[in-house]
């Protein structure tokens, strides 16, 4: 088991040591215990223009000066970036990013490919490297495992172990949906830290109470937030696209997590930008696309998976940005 002492050894010193060239013991021991116990500010960065499927960073360099503004340090992807250039510029920024390893990603840096481990090795050293992590919310998807969520299991225990024997300084974590069953437990024994998507209406924090009955590894909330669409009027909020909704959703759950700071390593706000390549055409914004056991999301219970940005496919801002604004900034001031 993992204790708190050893998330403010392994995030302090990330979060505060931030644009460093090296990382070495050093700088691990000389954080000040009560500033590893200001959440690290995450959100989860998918980029994909319109009209197009694939992942794109055209706008990296917009899209980081508003995460800046926001308050926002650490950038969380679904796969590997494995462009120089885009890490060195991130890097440059002050910013770090938690690197997704998939599973399958067509045998690229991927786990089932076993080539995640040449993506280790390059970029272990690299100063945008935040933490390794495996997987998200895999506990949704025995399909992708045979049927049986335990080869999933299998995989995540020796990809830990192999990632730890290449890098010694680096976290490594999995983000699960919800609490873990004993099985994802014993598969997890060695992690550095568990990452959490937790929807559970606009209060997040009964999570916390699940968890520490269960553990006390530390964590992070991988994903939290709400969509900007309201499929049926509810809790006065109008029916249609709603930013209002989605911004009191968005102020409600950070508040209810700061409550609980010094539980919890970090919050990663879903998402940065609205998603148009999820549900229909990649030409338009479409309803629909719903997300698998997200019934708990503010405040229709039906996630849109289109609407999940802070910012629009145009990077205008939504409220829920000022909200975000307000708090992460609030909270290293």
């Amino acid at each position: 088991m993992k204790s708190m002492r050893k998330l403010a050894i392994l995030f302090g010193a990330a979060f505060f040591f931030v644009g460093c060239q090296e990382k070495s013991m050093t700088e691990v021991e000389t954080v000040h215990p009560a500033e590893a116990h200001v959440p690290f500010t995450a959100v989860c960065y998918h980029p994909v223009s319109i009209g197009d499927t694939l992942r794109s960073f055209d706008y990296l360099a917009e899209d980081i000066a508003l995460m800046k503004e926001a308050g926002i340090d650490i950038i969380r992807v679904y796969e590997p970036i494995d462009d120089d250039s885009i890490m060195d510029f991130i890097a440059a920024q002050d910013m770090k990013v938690i690197v997704g390893i998939g599973y399958n990603q067509r045998g690229k840096n991927d786990l089932i490919s076993g080539t995640y481990l040449e993506y280790v090795v390059k970029y272990k050293d690299h100063p945008a490297v935040f933490m390794w992590e495996l997987g998200n919310e895999y506990n949704y998807h025995p399909e992708w495992f045979e049927g049986d969520i335990q080869n999933w299991y299998q995989v995540l225990e020796q990809a830990v172990d192999a990632i730890h024997e290449l890098d010694s300084l680096t976290p490594v974590s999995t983000t699960h949906g919800e609490i873990p069953d004993s099985a994802a437990l014993y598969a997890g024994r060695h992690l550095d830290m568990w990452g959490f998507n937790v929807y559970r209406w606009d209060r997040p924090a009964t999570f916390i109470e699940d968890w520490r009955k269960l553990s006390d590894q530390p964590f992070y909330f991988g994903e939290v937030g709400a969509d900007s669409y309201m499929k049926i009027a509810k809790d006065g909020f109008e029916a249609g696209e709603n930013q209002k909704a989605q911004a009191q959703a968005v102020r409600n759950i950070i508040d209810d997590i700061l409550n609980y700071r010094d539980e919890v390593a970090g919050i990663a706000i879903f998402s940065f930008t609205d998603g148009w390549w999820k549900a229909g055409s990649p030409d338009t914004q479409d309803i629909g696309g719903y997300a698998p056991n997200s019934s708990g999301v503010p405040y229709d219970g039906a996630p849109n998976e289109e609407f999940w940005g802070i910012v629009d496919i145009n990077r205008n801002k939504k409220a829920s940005f000022d909200v975000v604004k307000a708090k992460f900034n609030a909270l290293k001031s």
